[in-house]
Parts: structure tokens; C-alpha cells; sequence
């Protein structure tokens, strides 16, 4: 693969979420503490996904399992 493609398309992709987030029009201290607020909040939501999720679908499964006739733990 060549290089230079692979960085167009990574500045072609940056140039899109510029757009759609239309943080093109600010200023260079804002758009920096947009980006901030931005990966800080995806890394919240990431970091609440691995920690939670995993958690809720266990106790979702034994839920669902229990009503729907399965076996309790205790008789396994």
C-alpha cells in the first residue's frame, strides 16, 4: 500500500470530521479545547462500555435464563 495514499486519506478523513462538526470556523485555542472535550468524552464512554457493559449482560442472561426455565446456578 502505498504512503502517501494512506496519509491523503488520513488528512481527507480529518478534513471530513472538520466539517461535520463544522470546527473549521474556529479559532486555533478553541478548536484545540473542542478536540480536548471531544477525546475526553470518548474516552468516558469507552472506558464506561468496557467496565459496565459486560456486567449488565451477564446479570441480563441469568435474568432472561431464570424466567425462561432455566436451571438455577445452585442445581448445576
Amino acid at each position: 500500500m502505498d504512503i502517501k495514499r494512506v496519509k491523503d486519506y488520513i488528512y481527507w478523513l480529518y478534513y471530513q470530521y472538520l466539517l461535520i462538526t463544522c470546527s473549521y470556523v474556529l479559532e486555533p485555542w478553541e478548536r484545540s479545547m473542542f478536540h480536548t472535550i471531544i477525546v475526553t468524552v470518548f474516552a468516558m464512554v469507552v472506558y464506561t462500555a468496557y467496565v459496565f457493559v459486560p456486567i449488565h449482560v451477564r446479570l441480563a442472561f441469568a435474568f432472561f435464563s431464570q424466567i425462561f426455565g432455566g436451571q438455577p446456578e445452585s442445581t448445576v
